[in-house]
């Protein structure tokens, strides 16, 4: 109960408050995109379902904290961040990395340590940029070795933007003293690059290889069949 009061309490705070507005403001510019693009509205009833999957997963996963530095901690979970951004888009790998960090946070401190979340949310965003790409489609095993670098180029550029959101939030926002916050940033940065390597763009390209596999044996056997 004192870690849900907490939660609340972190909204109602002064960071709390810009983050929840900057949430917004993306969100606005997404559906604004969105609309020029044609591409109906802003989240399907399949996005709504994968945030709630991703952002429970996220939360869940990051409660197996792996000590690194001074407050900064390995995250495996980063590469549910670049899987769901991966599969469902940036606004998609957006919600799932706030809501899934602000989880964990509240869930295992009872309060929401905001520059932080924001450094995941931008990581899923930038994730699921090259989901506006009409040749790329992991679902139907569309991918190419122009997908994988730029995959690999966003993943880099969402930890960069991401670490410097999180570097500007706690040395202006909670006064946190610089020196601490960029060995937390580089740190954090390297484990965040090698889990993406590893683990998260791997997994989209094995996932992309099936789904083309599957659908080849489906036209196979649609042949036969004539």
């Amino acid at each position: 109960m004192d870690k849900i009061t907490g939660f609340f309490k972190s909204i109602a705070t002064k960071e709390g408050i810009i983050s929840i507005a900057a949430v917004l403001v993306v969100c606005l510019v997404l559906r604004v995109y969105s609309k020029k693009k044609s591409q109906g509205s802003l989240l399907s009833t399949k996005d709504v379902v994968a945030i709630g999957i991703g952002a429970a997963l996220y939360g869940v996963i990051s409660m197996i904290p792996i000590p690194i530095g001074p407050n900064t901690s390995f995250r495996i979970a980063i590469a549910i961040l670049v899987i769901f951004g991966g599969l469902f888009g940036p606004i998609v790998g957006f919600l799932v990395g706030f809501i899934g960090h602000a989880l964990n946070d509240a869930l295992m401190w009872g309060s929401v340590w905001w520059s932080w979340v924001f450094l995941s949310a931008v990581i899923g965003l930038f994730s699921g940029l090259i989901n506006l790409d009409d040749k790329y489609d992991i679902s139907a095993g569309m991918l190419n070795k122009a997908h994988i670098i730029r995959m690999y180029i966003y993943s880099i550029a969402g930890v960069v933007i991401g670490s410097l959101v999180a570097y500007l939030g706690d040395v202006f926002l909670y006064g946190e003293p610089a020196d601490k916050v960029w060995l937390q940033i580089i740190l954090s940065s390297v484990t965040n690059l090698a889990v993406i390597a590893v683990i998260g763009i791997p997994v989209l390209i094995g996932l992309a290889k099936r789904n083309k596999t599957v659908d080849l044996e489906k036209e196979e056997i649609g042949g036969q069949n004539e």
